[in-house]
């Protein structure tokens, strides 16, 4: 299949690519740079072997779509590209709504004009909110969600679950990811945001390579065993091969699903901290910080129907999530400058 991957240089963009090209599909990308770097393509191309077709371009630009679409007939999307620091949500939101949601509106009008009506949708699982059950399946009802960037994912599903209804050629899958960290086992490919980190791991990566002084822990008064939140997390190229069996699903006109992608096991951040220390060998200076607003005590998920119905399972544990993350900042101190 000839698969194009929007947002496709970023952290999980670029893991499925390289698993996509792995087993045999075509890759075309497309990635504005906003949050990637541009010599990631040759990273991807080295590892793999193989090389894909790149285009410089914002989701939010249909003229640019249509040049991309005009020059490859392709049979799926899988759509990564999207504003993802909750912070900056809540300080700008019409800057999320406008390339989250507008662009997405306009990426699904290039894509049915081509007639390419085959879509797998980076979601999350903010999606749920507070969740009324834990373990969180994919009956769990949709709930508040606490920012603006959770709220462009929730809308986001709706329309493309609209999208769907409307139309029933498409083919629809919406992927609930937890908590991504690790990176590749080269040691050449992993997380490299922006400024200051949104994300524990890269944090937690950052304070051991001595780039920031100490990790900030944000609440131990929840009742979790050890009062910090907890979370489940996922490795990055675990999530990638979900994108895989997701486009087997898409191959067999699934109509419109929704996944969970995690592990099925929280680990609170202390643990992570300890996991993290066990595999990298550097103590993790922390210090205990107010609760932030919208954080909520647990999350994680039941992935039983990726695994039933899509055969797909998370195969890494938190220690081998720690010990990439590590082997990538260490290799990488200043990620891919």
């Amino acid at each position: 299949m000839k698969i194009l991957v929007t947002g496709g240089l970023g952290y999980i963009g670029s893991h499925t690519v390289v698993e996509l090209l792995n087993i045999g599909h075509e890759v075309v990308v497309i990635d504005n740079l906003s949050n990637s770097k541009p010599k990631v393509k040759d990273i991807v191309e080295d590892i793999t072997g193989r090389k894909f077709d790149f285009y410089e371009c914002d989701i939010r630009d249909r003229e640019g779509l249509d040049k991309v679409l005009d020059a490859h007939k392709v049979d799926c999307c899988i759509h990564f590209a999207g504003l993802k620091a909750v912070g900056e949500s809540v300080r700008e939101p019409l800057k999320y709504y406008e390339n989250n949601i507008a662009g997405t509106v306009n990426l699904l009008k290039a894509l049915s004009a081509h007639n390419c009506k085959n879509i797998i949708f980076s979601s999350s699982a903010t999606v749920y909110g507070d969740p009324a059950e834990i373990p969180i399946t994919e009956e769990c009802p949709k709930g508040q969600c606490t920012n603006p960037y959770g709220w462009s994912k929730s809308m986001l599903e709706q329309i493309l679950s609209d999208t769907r209804n409307a139309d029933k050629e498409w083919n629809v899958v919406l992927l609930r990811y937890f908590n991504p960290i690790g990176a590749h086992p080269s040691g050449r490919m992993g997380e490299d945001p922006n400024g200051i980190p949104n994300n524990l791991m890269p944090y937690i990566t950052q304070v051991a390579i001595g780039k920031r002084e100490k990790l900030g822990v944000f609440g131990n008064d929840y009742d979790t065993p050890d009062g910090t939140g907890v979370r489940d997390y996922i490795h990055v190229v675990d999530l990638a091969k979900g994108h895989i069996k997701a486009l087997d699903a898409i191959s067999k006109n699934c109509g419109l699903e929704v996944y969970n992608l995690g592990t099925g096991r929280g680990y609170s951040v202390l643990e992570v901290v300890q996991n993290f220390e066990k595999a990298s060998g550097v103590k993790i200076p922390y210090e205990i910080m107010p609760r932030r607003a919208g954080d909520i005590a647990t999350c994680y998920s039941d992935p039983a129907k990726a695994e039933e119905k899509l055969g797909w399972k998370a195969e890494f544990g938190i220690f081998e999530m720690c010990r990439d993350s590590w082997n990538w900042q260490s290799k990488n101190p200043n990620g891919y400058e």
